[in-house]
């Protein structure tokens, strides 16, 4: 078992098979040594955690837990790509969509979601440049999108 796969269970955390795009597009693409993962979102089993807007439907908690569920699958899509999570060399950027109610502008909280996870299974290696940007709408109606760009080693 690898080191990160170890971390994933000391951390209770199962990676589920790596999603299917439902679109015309592919779940990662690489470029030399960086690899890049389309937007995930914070689905289990197929079906969202939750649905709507931070600061209408939804709290800060439930977002960084959407946040935390869309970083596991990123991870998903990375471990079907690379088939091996310890390839990672580091997480270099993270950029989250929060799907936010006019007023909201908490952002950061809720991708920190994301972003802990990452540097509790990665270590330093796990920290990152990031963005947390509001939107008005994120399709089907979920709370956070997040993609990210690592480093990987051959």
């Amino acid at each position: 078992m690898s080191k990160v796969e170890q971390r994933l269970k000391e951390l209770g955390i199962t990676l589920p098979p790596s999603p299917e795009p439902r679109f015309t597009y592919i779940p990662c693409n690489r470029t030399g040594n960086l690899v890049y993962t389309s937007g995930q979102d914070a689905r289990v089993d197929g079906k969202l955690i939750y649905e709507g807007k931070l600061g209408r439907d939804l709290t800060i908690e439930q977002g960084r837990e959407a946040a935390r569920v869309t970083m596991i699958n990123c991870l998903a899509v990375l471990k079907g790509y690379l088939g091996d999570l310890d390839r990672i060399v580091k997480v270099v950027k993270v950029l989250g969509f929060v799907n936010s109610a006019p007023g909201f502008a908490d952002q950061p909280y809720v991708i920190n979601g994301a972003s802990d996870l990452l540097v509790e299974v990665f270590g330093e290696a796990g920290r990152h440049a990031r963005s947390a940007i509001g939107t008005s709408e994120l399709p089907f109606n979920t709370p956070v999108e997040i993609e990210m760009i690592v480093e990987v080693r051959d």
